[in-house]
């Protein structure tokens, strides 16, 4: 089984492009769906309270994402600091239940695996890639989708800023995946990219 990891700006679509890459047989693994199934983790959720504070605790006794958010995103230099703490909380455990899906896609004859992870330059996750793929947009238009979500432009731009530069990542990318335009532009750039990886 091969791996294409997906590179791209906050809102470029990653998600959506690894939805066309299912649609041609592909795995796809979701670093974000584990990550948020991390925090639930009672010893990730211990931990997070342990250095957050209770306040990133909603009444149900689970991290509240939004606040914990706030925080880790926050201005120079205290939220990259809490960034780096929250990620050394919650890596390991992502990183192993995203070895336990390769595993599995593997051994049920998976013929690709998509890995859809935001900060996968940064975790080292490209390690395990076979190749790298960027979901191109331009930064107006992945602004319009990301406060069509409820994103503030500041919140964009704190996310924005604790990933890699878009200029590193197309350097290291393989393929380029142009999601500017038209679903259907981007869906035949999907098939060529999966007939070069799977023939």
């Amino acid at each position: 089984m091969r791996i294409l990891g997906l590179l791209g700006g906050v809102a470029s679509g990653k998600s959506a492009v690894a939805e066309l890459f299912r649609g041609l047989g592909a795995e796809v693994l979701d670093a974000d769906r584990v990550g948020h199934e991390v925090l639930r983790l009672p010893e990730v959720r211990e931990a997070v309270r342990a250095h957050f504070g209770p306040q990133v605790i909603d009444k149900d006794g689970q991290v509240d994402r939004r606040l914990l958010g706030r925080v880790v995103f926050g201005p120079p230099p205290d939220g990259a600091r809490e960034l780096a703490v929250l990620e050394g909380i919650t890596h390991p455990q992502i990183r192993r239940r995203l070895r336990d899906e390769v595993d599995r896609m593997a051994a049920d004859g998976a013929k690709l695996a998509v890995l859809d992870a935001p900060v996968l330059l940064k975790a080292g996750w490209d390690a395990v890639c076979d190749g790298l793929a960027l979901v191109d947009c331009p930064e107006n238009l992945r602004l319009q989708r990301a406060m069509a979500r409820g994103w503030t432009a500041a919140e964009f731009a704190a996310r924005e800023a604790a990933q890699e530069p878009i200029e590193e990542k197309r350097r290291r990318a393989d393929f380029v995946v142009d999601n500017s335009a038209a679903m259907e532009y981007t869906q035949a750039q999907v098939e060529r990219i999966w007939g070069e990886l799977v023939g």
